[in-house]
């Protein structure tokens, strides 16, 4: 889908949110340089007014008057500070040392110094700018402030930040006369770009004719204020899937599903999305559960038709893997810690590249995942079963750096070895998961009974340890948990729909008879050809339920929707029968070549596929890549939350940039701020701005 705003504006690439009688042709480049000003002054804002020479030929200036140059006498006499950081020194301070301060801080002053002796043949010349020209500087700055609201976004950071003192005396450094706009002024711009951001993804959805599915995912911050980030899916009429995130919202105390359940509904009355939701997959909380079970029952109610809650795989899973972990914990923390100092050390991850080539134990890229999620604690897994002879090797080798209290013993070993060929399975699992283009919930519950067969072989094995079935035992009763909270008909629906699973590889615990004789039905319920003809009719449907005020053709129409009921029903018969595709199948590719063999059932596919078998991303979950983005949402002020992280993931999927009804344009700003020269070429294309 073209989420692309139309920007063929002649001339009109960027407004700024003042008057835009303020955009009189110019770009922040635009900056008159004086040649016989003094370049010091004009760099520090040290003087207003430029120092004239009468001599023709300079004084030689003593290296004492040239460092004094450059620092600042407090009124008090006993201090002077440097005019381009502003450290201060004791009155008593030694030129010399003067002169380093400026040498290994401010490298090139000295060239300053050469500018004011090269002026010092000219007369100087004081310049009064005209008024229009202060304005187009003005308007200058805003390109700045415009850049810099862009990377605030981006790198997911409070306005406040640009208020930090040494990055605005940086700013100053360069042009004393940039003005940065206030923290208040930043977090209004951000306000008002994520209004109307927003009604720009309202009339987005307004578009999608397709059922929607939704995800929640929760977060506390460093405030201890508790959000909830709400994310719609949908595949379009390409049979591209479609993601987009509709707001975070910041959920009042008690934080119960009550109150999740509040904000919940607001969000989907807000982009009027209420009717056409399909499902919710949330994080498994008690919360999230209860505010999901009450917007069932809600839905319900109103008879708006099919709705189902399902918890997280990837979350689940997680925890299942968690269990098995709990037991080589403390070994893990030992390889993490190696694994550390071989990644800070060059020289020691040399030695261990080249030791584990003569051992013939791998090769290995550094850096290695040292992250404490999943991946991360199977790759120290992984180090030791795979390349145990180097570590120990390595290990010894610098004792002295590294000590000796991460030396593993035979006990250790054998641990890690059991470990590490128990959770094998669950590493190319979680792997598959997260490499999927599209994780349908039939292909996860596939991997999710894998799972449960692997625990139960465990616990059923005699050679087992012990310690390993107890850990067993507690990972099959989250195993069973979760199958009992997705075996139900909407989920059988959603997992025989994807054509590498169908009935053939759905978990036993979901393919009875019952669930299938309920799926026709539905499918003939909604999806029928008389469904399709209401879809695309203008009449009523309570007048062609009632047989009202229709015509002599619709009448005759009718008659023949009800005789090619059997065949809506042979499309879901014909595709069951057919054998499964291979599971490297792209599945919307393969629904996109096959809707016109199932026109009927291809429509209930979309709408059904769109459901999402985890709440998060998997690869943010189980991988480092999830760290950073726990470390944004956890810092982020509760001010800017919203704006920021919503205004973030839009640009991502292709919303324009707007403040008020006017789009950024941040690729041509750009290009004027890396156009420093003042060639005619240039100066010709800021004035189309």
């Amino acid at each position: 889908m073209d989420w692309g705003v139309n920007n063929n504006h002649n001339n009109n690439h960027y407004r700024t949110y003042k008057d835009d009688n303020n955009n009189n042709n110019k770009s922040m480049t635009d900056l008159t340089l004086i040649s016989n000003m003094d370049p010091v002054n004009i760099g520090l804002g040290c003087s207003e007014k430029p120092i004239p020479v009468t001599s023709v030929k300079p004084r030689k200036k003593t290296m004492t008057s040239v460092y004094l140059k450059f620092f600042e006498t407090a009124t008090d006499g006993k201090t002077r500070r440097c005019k381009f950081c502003g450290q201060t020194y004791s009155i008593a301070t030694a030129t010399g040392n003067l002169g380093r301060h400026l040498a290994n801080r401010h490298p090139g002053y000295d060239k300053s110094v050469e500018a004011v002796s090269n002026s010092a043949t000219r007369p100087t010349t004081v310049v009064k700018k005209s008024q229009p020209q202060e304005k187009a500087n003005e308007m200058d700055y805003d390109h700045l402030n415009w850049l810099l609201v862009r990377w605030l976004v981006l790198a997911s950071l409070p306005p406040s930040t640009l208020e930090e003192k040494w990055l605005v005396n940086s700013y100053k450094f360069l042009n004393p006369s940039i003005q940065i706009w206030p923290h208040d002024k930043y977090r209004t711009v951000l306000d008002e770009v994520f209004r109307s951001m927003r009604e720009d993804v309202r009339a987005l959805l307004e578009q999608v004719s397709f059922k929607l599915s939704i995800t929640l995912d929760f977060w506390t911050s460093f405030e201890q204020i508790f959000y909830m980030s709400v994310t719609c899916q949908w595949i379009d009429k390409n049979w591209s899937f479609q993601k987009l995130l509709l707001d975070i919202c910041r959920i009042p105390y008690p934080c119960g599903g009550a109150e999740i359940y509040r904000c919940l509904v607001k969000v989907l009355k807000f982009y009027n999305i209420e009717n056409r939701v399909l499902s919710c997959t949330h994080d498994n909380s008690s919360g999230a559960m209860h505010a999901c079970h009450t917007l069932k029952e809600d839905l319900d109610g109103q008879k708006i038709g099919p709705f189902c809650y399902i918890p997280c795989a990837a979350r689940t899973l997680n925890l299942i893997i968690d269990d098995g972990l709990r037991s080589v914990k403390q070994v893990i923390s030992k390889i993490r810690e190696f694994v550390i100092e071989l990644n800070a050390s060059s020289v020691i991850s040399q030695d261990f590249i080249q030791i584990s080539t003569a051992y013939q134990e791998g090769t290995w890229k550094f850096p290695l995942d040292v992250s404490a999620r999943w991946s991360g604690n199977y790759q120290m897994l992984d180090v030791v079963r795979k390349a145990g002879k180097s570590v120990d090797a390595v290990i010894r080798k610098y004792e002295e750096t590294l000590g000796s209290r991460i030396l593993l013993g035979p006990s250790d070993k054998s641990v890690v070895n059991i470990m590490h060929q128990y959770l094998e399975p669950f590493y190319k699992t979680t792997n598959d998961i997260c490499t999927s283009k599209v994780p349908t919930v039939g292909l996860v519950l596939f991997f999710m009974d894998h799972i449960s067969e692997t625990i139960a072989t465990c616990r059923e094995s005699r050679p087992s340890p012990e310690w390993l079935k107890s850990a067993a035992e507690e990972m099959a009763k989250k195993a069973r948990n979760y199958i009992n909270q997705v075996c139900n008909i909407f989920t059988y629906m959603t997992a025989i729909l994807d054509p590498r699973i169908k009935g053939e590889l759905i978990p036993d615990s979901l393919n009875s008879q019952s669930f299938l004789e309920e799926a026709r039905t539905h499918f003939i319920r909604n999806y029928s050809v008389n469904h399709l003809s209401l879809m695309s009719s203008g009449y009523n449907a309570q007048e062609i339920e009632d047989g009202g005020n229709v015509s002599f053709a619709e009448e005759i129409a009718r008659k023949k929707r009800r005789t090619n009921m059997t065949s809506a029903t042979d499309e879901l018969t014909q595709y069951l029968s057919e054998a499964p595709a291979p599971i490297a199948t792209d599945v919307l590719e393969w629904w996109k070549i096959n809707s016109a063999r199932y026109p009927r059932l291809s429509v209930m596919a979309r709408d059904f596929l769109a459901v999402q078998a985890t709440s998060v991303v998997p690869e943010e979950l189980f991988c480092g890549k999830g760290d950073e983005i726990d470390k944004q949402r956890f810092c982020m002020q509760h001010d800017s939350t919203q704006a920021i992280l919503c205004i973030k993931s839009w640009i991502q999927v292709g919303i324009k940039f707007k403040f008020k009804s006017t789009e950024i344009d941040y690729e041509r700003l750009m290009e004027l701020a890396a156009a420093t020269d003042n060639s005619p070429a240039i100066s010709e294309k800021k004035q189309k701005l």
